[in-house]
């Protein structure tokens, strides 16, 4: 008997994570879905997959997207009872996403009407619900629309519609779905979402409980999570060997575990220092010189920042790759780790001295606490590259500098105020003061070196959680707190992640380079 080939007659279903290449089609499938309403736009697809993307699923049947849904984690009781969907999602773009969050919320279902009773709604809630599942979460919500309502408006107020619908009397397409799913109705939103004419702007506000949640200790509601940053103002003097360096690194990094920071935040291109014995005076063949130090450089401060405990933003060092010099800042985690930012734009002065290339990777790094990215000195001043890395999740922004006069500090000092009232983030700047009288380019110093916060009740007076005194070799420490950060996101007197105006303008990342 001859074997049948049965691969001619599988049709593939597949529920799968949303990709960037789906975008196109999944714009496609809302116009199919909701005419008349305003589709998504493709920046906050975008948004929904570099923020969250395990919450973004969709159906592929033979090869086609039939089927998508989005949602985001919510500390749920953190929101108005009367929220609207405008709010839940932050105008659709899920930037106030809570990883350490209580509650999966659902923001939009999506059925291509051509494969409607094939499950596929049904496939993307039970991924919900497994998602939760996985992540451990409280609950699943979401803001349910009635669309037939539009029918009986002029009969009953939406509380007597939902209820003949709960009692089989009325079918509507989604809530009697929803219900079947076994979601709960908790209330009646109004105005949740004003271009759904159908639903008369109604939503019901629906809660699936998820009975293998788990309360765990480490997740409860913080009254504040201390994070304490020791910056580092770093005295440039002449040395005779790398173990004078080494003894002088050891020295701040000891302090900073004395005072038991989670940071310690040193200089850009402080290892600059070591030319001072090197003896090479054309100052593009110095830094191919002390590129050669690289090795040695990540070696001592792996080892200084699990031997201290302490997470340890390595200033910046140049290293050589393919022929060209970089300028690179490192992140030492106390578990052993290494992370590189390399610096993006490059000053006249270092292409002119020492024919630095520029970088092209906008890095957000994870810690032990929470997320933080590195900008080196002139890359603080191009304010598109802090938004960018707060939209991923950025809480610190550590900015490493080297200027040599107090016109080129300020441009640093107050650009790094700015990200942090623009943005809602603290930012920390650590620079070099002292001088190396024998290295060209590296003669004089100029630095005060400063922790900055969002400026606004709850927060350091003038913005300013500490700062040195100028031109000395000295420390300061400060404590910044990201549970008082992040309430400040949703309820502070200005919310400039929430008040964009993204309907006139974005910032676009070419991901291509």
């Amino acid at each position: 008997m001859s074997e049948t080939d049965m691969s001619k007659y599988e049709k593939k279903i597949i529920v799968r994570n949303i990709r960037m290449e789906d975008i196109d089609e999944i714009m496609k499938l809302w116009k199919r879905c909701f005419p008349g309403m305003e589709p998504w736009k493709r920046e906050q697809l975008e948004s929904h997959i570099r923020i969250f993307q395990e919450g973004q699923f969709c159906v592929e049947y033979e090869d086609k997207i039939v089927g998508s849904c989005s949602s985001l984690i919510v500390n749920f009781d953190e929101y108005d009872d009367q929220h609207t969907w405008n709010t839940i999602t932050d105008n659709g773009h899920i930037t106030n996403h809570d990883p350490h969050g209580f509650n999966l919320y659902g923001i939009e279902v999506m059925v291509d009407p051509e494969y409607r009773r094939m499950k596929i709604g049904h496939r993307l809630y039970e991924a919900r619900k497994e998602l939760a599942r996985q992540l451990n979460l409280q609950s699943i919500i979401i803001g349910g629309r009635i669309p037939n309502y539009y029918k009986y408006k002029d009969k009953m107020t939406p509380r007597e519609y939902v209820a003949e619908v709960e009692k089989h009397s009325i079918y509507d397409p989604v809530l009697s779905f929803q219900l079947l799913e076994g979601f709960k109705i908790k209330r009646i939103n109004s105005r949740y979402l004003p271009d759904d004419v159908a639903s008369a702007s109604f939503a019901t506000l629906m809660e699936w409980n998820n009975i293998d949640y788990l309360p765990k200790s480490r997740r409860v509601y913080r009254a504040s999570f201390p994070v304490r940053i020791c910056a580092i103002q770093y005295m440039m003097k002449k040395i005779d060997s790398f173990e004078d360096f080494t003894k002088q690194i050891e020295y701040y990094v000891d302090v900073a575990a004395d005072f038991g920071s989670d940071f310690a935040v040193f200089p850009e291109i402080f290892t600059t220092q070591l030319m001072s014995y090197l003896e090479e005076k054309r100052p593009d063949r110095a830094v191919r010189r002390l590129a050669e130090y690289t090795d040695q450089y990540i070696e001592l401060f792996t080892e200084l920042a699990v031997r201290y405990n302490v997470n340890i933003i390595g200033g910046s060092h140049f290293v050589e790759e393919d022929g060209d010099i970089y300028n690179v800042g490192y992140l030492f985690r106390r578990d052993g780790t290494i992370e590189t930012q390399t610096k993006l734009h490059v000053t006249p002065n270092e292409r002119k001295w020492w024919g630095i290339a520029e970088g092209n990777e906008i890095n957000v790094f994870d810690t032990d606490c929470g997320k933080i990215a590195i900008q080196i000195c002139y890359d603080i001043e191009f304010p598109e590259l802090a938004r960018i890395a707060v939209d991923n999740g950025a809480n610190i922004i550590f900015v490493p500098f080297c200027t040599d006069d107090r016109q080129g500090y300020l441009r640093v000092r107050y650009c790094a105020q700015a990200r942090a009232i623009e943005n809602q983030v603290y930012t920390c700047i650590a620079g070099t003061v002292g001088n190396l009288t024998h290295v060209e380019n590296m003669d004089i110093q100029y630095a005060q070196s400063g922790i900055f916060s969002p400026s606004d009740f709850g927060f350091a007076r003038d913005g300013i959680v500490g700062e040195c005194d100028a031109n000395v070799d000295t420390v300061v420490v400060g404590d910044v707190d990201l549970e008082k950060l992040r309430r400040h996101r949703n309820s502070g007197s200005v919310r400039q992640l929430r008040d964009r105006r993204r309907d006139l303008y974005r910032i676009e990342f070419n991901e291509s380079n």
